[in-house]
């Protein structure tokens, strides 16, 4: 069995983040993502709409994931890597290059990501309708 992992904070759920855990899959045949936590996200200073549970339920009900589990710090990924045996780490090409130590361990892919879409874009939208 071949194991994937990703890793974010998957904050107001779209078609991106969908492509993403689609393609990841895509690697293996099982997906773990891990999803930033509240208290990780505080020490990033970035603020997530959904709580940490209900982020969780919702990637729990995604078909293509098969394990959620909470990132605490930047420092985890190599110790998740060795604890659920990973054989491929996955990010968006945002990160290119930043994860490139983990190919110590295991193979590490950056996937580009959906055109368009962000959860920040998302964001910005509101808030530009809000105040319209």
């Amino acid at each position: 069995m071949k194991r994937i992992i990703t890793y974010g904070t998957f904050d107001l759920l779209h078609i991106g983040h969908i492509n993403i855990l689609r393609r990841a899959k895509g690697f293996g045949d099982y997906l773990i993502v891990a999803i930033s936590s509240d208290q990780f996200n505080a020490i990033k200073d970035k603020q997530a709409y959904y709580t940490f549970e209900h982020r969780k339920a919702i990637l729990e009900a995604v078909r293509d994931v098969d394990q959620v589990i909470p990132e605490n710090s930047w420092k985890q990924k190599i110790e998740d890597v060795q604890k659920y045996n990973i054989d491929t780490f996955v990010m968006g090409d945002d990160w290119k290059s930043q994860f490139d130590f983990l190919n110590d361990y295991c193979e590490v892919v950056y996937l580009s990501r959906t055109v368009g879409i962000s959860t920040s874009k998302i964001k910005s939208d509101l808030f530009k309708v809000q105040n319209d």
